[in-house]
């Protein structure tokens, strides 16, 4: 039997919105903490600020777009570079400033419209893009159940990490009621609970954490020099982010970028990235985890989401949780990113299919395939200090690829009119 949709405006009973909220928190967790941690900040900060920038989305949003504002990996390259030579407040100096020029860009792209999408990405090259946001995250997934890039795979983590893929995998087909609206949430239980009995936690942070904790906040520091490494990330965002709500739209059954908008959802991203960066946070974005959670579950209700930006403020201020969290092991969060990453990477090749996609004119077959093997191939092109890569790297490829055409078929030179 097929699962009852749940949309967006729908209201949510209590006893089922808690679960499926903390189902949320943990989806991102793992990859939102792995970012401060990486740059070397205390990631309460990053999980309060990811909880404020969420609320914050669908506020200004109206909330009529379901995303997640988790931190940015886009921004790990340029901001290692700047917090070596300057510091991290300089580099929160380039946060800031990158999220003012995103939301000049959306102001722009609200007094001229969103029609040129379909130019620079038809469905042929869009399809492509969204799914290598799940397939490029693949290996990250098996990283982080310890199954590959290791000396020795450990049994212990294979262990684990089939008994959280086992679970999320088969719940989808067997859980009946409310129970197969939180899968994900109960695989991370029985991945945890394998994950102890194999004796691979270690409960020592938990334990030294204080019960309540205030996050560290510092004012951003401006420098011009770090303002211009980090600036062309700006790109990067905005290709992700455009990514991002075509997905979750073909998810959810609606066009987010014609409603709420494509000016909105980028405005309110940016402004969470410009006041996170201000006060001692990193620049957040929409997370493909979560979309993933959206496209297991049917469960599309932005209070769902509102409620697990309000459990990541409270994890945020209470030491203990936030640290017993983050001992959640890599396979589980292996095991279930398997699952999410694949939901997005599947919902790129819906968009070819729902779009009708013609492969027998040239163009058609030209954008998709230069995509995959772009995106996939590895090749990286550096501008500055900043990596385009993946997804990323494939996205700018076929806006190009698609400008040009266009361009030959205003000049009739093209055979496929």
């Amino acid at each position: 039997m097929e699962k009852k949709v749940i949309q967006v405006e729908e209201k949510v009973p209590v006893k089922m919105l808690i679960p499926l909220s903390i189902q949320h928190m943990f989806a991102m967790f793992g990859a939102s903490v792995l970012v401060p941690f990486v740059l070397g900040i205390n990631p309460a900060i990053v999980l309060f600020m990811n909880g404020v920038g969420t609320l914050l989305f669908i506020f200004i949003t109206k909330g009529k777009s379901p995303a997640y504002l988790g931190s940015s990996f886009a921004f790990l390259a340029p901001a290692g570079v700047v917090i070596a030579k300057y510091g991290f407040e300089y580099a929160q100096g380039g946060f800031v400033v990158v999220g003012i020029c995103g939301c000049v860009l959306a102001f722009i792209i609200y007094k001229f419209g969103t029609d040129w999408i379909d130019i620079v990405l038809p469905p042929a090259a869009m399809g492509p893009v969204v799914a290598l946001i799940g397939l490029e995250l693949a290996g990250n997934a098996a990283e982080n159940a310890g199954l590959v890039n290791v000396d020795k795979v450990d049994m212990r983590n294979v262990i684990v990490f089939l008994v959280t893929l086992g679970v999320a995998v088969f719940g989808q087909l067997l859980f009946r009621g409310f129970l197969s609206v939180i899968p994900i949430l109960i695989a991370i239980i029985c991945g945890y609970a394998a994950a102890a009995i194999c004796g691979i936690l270690d409960f020592s942070a938990v334990i030294e954490a204080p019960w309540f904790a205030l996050p560290k906040f510092h004012l951003a520091k401006f420098n011009m020099g770090a303002i211009i490494t980090i600036l062309p990330v700006l790109l990067v965002v905005t290709s992700e982010h455009i990514g991002h709500q075509v997905v979750t739209g073909k998810i959810i059954g609606r066009d987010l970028i014609k409603e709420p908008g494509l000016h909105k959802t980028l405005f309110s991203d940016y402004f969470s990235t410009a006041l996170s960066g201000l006060i001692g946070s990193v620049p957040t974005t929409t997370y493909g985890e979560n979309i993933g959670v959206m496209a297991v579950t049917k469960v599309y209700s932005v209070q769902v989401i509102g409620g697990a930006a309000v459990f990541s403020i409270i994890v945020s201020l209470c030491g203990k949780m936030s640290t017993l969290i983050s001992t959640i092991p890599g396979p589980v969060i292996g095991g279930i990113s398997i699952l999410l990453y694949g939901m997005i990477g599947t919902s790129g090749l819906r968009i070819l299919v729902d779009s009708q996609v013609d492969y027998g004119i040239n163009r058609n077959l030209i954008l998709t395939s230069v995509i995959f093997v772009i995106g996939l191939s590895g090749i990286s092109i550096d501008i500055g200090s900043v990596s385009l890569t993946g997804m990323i790297l494939a996205c700018v490829v076929g806006m190009l690829l698609s400008l040009t055409f266009c361009i030959l078929d205003k000049l009739h030179l093209t055979n496929d009119q």
